[in-house]
């Protein structure tokens, strides 16, 4: 789905009180974004992520329920139009400042501590989108690599499920990163809703160590994070393997964007490549 085809959607869907050729792309990948007055609209790529987009308005009620800072739905639920799934958003104020890991840690701590809520978390499945990310790169991508993501998927899977939590199951956001942290004049908001799982609180806090193992994020952020939250996930046995899985699926994800954007080829070739000679000291970069 390029800006074009996703415009068209946004266009057909009729959200918008004004013209929905004026609204401003914020962000395209699994969903374009757009921006248009006091509303925010996102369009999915395919139909398969309709319930995802049902659930992420669910989500944002109940949490709005809750009183968590998340974003909240502007409409009761998600439309399919021209095969895509569309779901309208409030507009967050402008930000403030970038968001830290330190806010993210706090806004973990209150995630972390909601109950369960009325109605049924799916699983956070990690892995659940490789082989859709796999098939939308296609011939892009030399084959093998393809098949070497799909055996580390499968013994990233049945090692996760024979994993033992050192923090107790309940909700997560299941996408923990500043990115997905907005700094408005009341303070930290979560958004991107749609990862938000039921599973295993380690998953959110694996996150931010891969984005210092990774990404780049300097060693003393990291600290900062651990510190906020009151715990350093690498003390847990079961790290590598959450690490693993995050792994392999940002490899795959990556991959989806390979047949248009040669810069995407490139980013998925050094992360394989990385992953198949057992280096973790490889910098990955942020697509």
């Amino acid at each position: 789905m390029d800006e074009a085809q996703a415009r068209g959607v946004l266009v057909a869907a009729g959200v918008l009180p004004g013209a929905a050729g004026d609204a401003r792309l914020l962000a395209l990948g699994e969903n374009a974004v757009f921006a248009a007055g006091d509303l925010v609209v996102k369009v999915g790529r395919d139909a398969e992520l309709l319930d995802r987009a049902r659930r992420e308005v669910r989500i944002a009620g109940w949490l709005a329920a809750q009183g968590l800072p998340a974003v909240r739905a502007a409409a009761p639920e998600a439309l399919l139009v021209e095969g895509h799934p569309v779901t309208v958003w409030h507009r967050l104020p402008d930000a403030v400042r970038p968001a830290g890991p330190r806010d993210v840690a706090e806004l973990l701590r209150q995630v972390h501590a909601l109950p369960t809520p009325p109605f049924t978390l799916p699983r956070r499945e990690l892995l659940g989108g490789v082989e859709r990310w796999l098939r939308l790169a296609g011939d892009a991508i030399d084959p093998s690599d393809a098949d070497y993501l799909r055996e580390r998927r499968d013994g990233f899977a049945a090692g996760a499920a024979a994993l033992t939590p050192h923090l107790p199951p309940g909700p997560i956001h299941g996408d923990a990163l500043p990115r997905n942290v907005h700094i408005g004049p009341d303070g930290p908001v979560l958004v991107d809703l749609e990862t938000f799982s039921g599973d295993l609180r380690e998953h959110d806090l694996v996150v931010m160590a891969l984005s210092h193992d990774r990404y780049g994020l300097p060693a003393d952020e990291y600290d900062m994070f651990t510190v906020a939250y009151g715990w350093d996930v690498r003390a847990w046995d079961g790290c590598s393997v959450l690490r693993g899985a995050r792994e392999t699926a940002s490899c795959a994800w990556v991959a989806q964007h390979a047949p248009s954007n040669p810069k995407a080829l490139a980013e998925f070739e050094r992360r394989v490549a990385s992953l198949r000679e057992g280096d973790e000291t490889v910098r990955w970069y942020p697509f």
